[in-house]
């Protein structure tokens, strides 16, 4: 008796509508993603149960290392470049297009304005390795007409800016409080009474 042979037909699934979703899915989170910097320095912030949130745009980092060094980062290029712009052309400061380069491609920034041009002549590993011996200096400029200090010129150019430029210290819980202090009365001079303090968020205990 002869075999019976079954006609086997071709499954074929039309896999568009998948592809489509993937390419929807990928732009979603592409366009909705915010990617964080690395950090110069270490900083441990301490815990707190509140749960405001810090904004995720328009934001100047404050950044307080344990060993009370100050730094500032920037979510937006644009608005760093014309910062750095404004801090330069107020103190002298004669930078290159390379230089001014390494300034947007830096996650955070703190050297001093005396020492400002030099760190960006530095290659990006020499870059990296001596930043964190730096930091923004709070005492004012002799030589500056309205007698600021360098911190206060950063926090100043960065609110004009972008006048809704928000304000967030991010210390570690081991910096002095005098430090954090410091920093405060340094904003409380320029009557920038408004800002976030970063915290790690601690569930209450029972």
């Amino acid at each position: 008796m002869g075999k019976v042979k079954i006609k086997k037909n071709d499954v074929w699934i039309d896999m568009t509508p998948m592809s489509d979703v993937m390419v929807l899915l990928l732009t979603f989170f592409m366009l909705t993603s915010t990617f964080v910097k690395n950090e110069p320095v270490k900083v441990v912030t301490p815990g707190s149960v509140s749960e405001i949130k810090v904004p995720e745009k328009d934001v100047l980092e404050i950044l307080v290392n344990k060993d009370g060094k100050v730094f500032m980062g920037m979510d937006k290029t644009t608005d760093l470049e014309a910062t750095l712009q404004e801090v330069a052309g107020n103190n002298n400061i004669q930078l290159t297009g390379e230089q001014i380069k390494k300034f947007k491609d830096d996650a955070m920034f703190g050297a001093p304005l005396d020492k400002l041009s030099q760190y960006l002549s530095q290659s990006k590993s020499d870059m990296a390795a001596l930043l964190p011996t730096m930091g923004i200096p709070m005492d004012s400029i002799q030589n500056s007409s309205d007698k600021k200090s360098e911190f206060q010129q950063w926090v100043t150019a960065a609110k004009d800016v972008n006048p809704d430029m928000k304000l967030c210290i991010k210390a570690d819980e081991h910096t002095p409080y005098k430090i954090v202090k410091r920093v405060m009365d340094e904003l409380r001079d320029m009557d920038e009474n408004r800002y976030y303090l970063m915290t790690s968020y601690k569930k209450v205990e029972d």
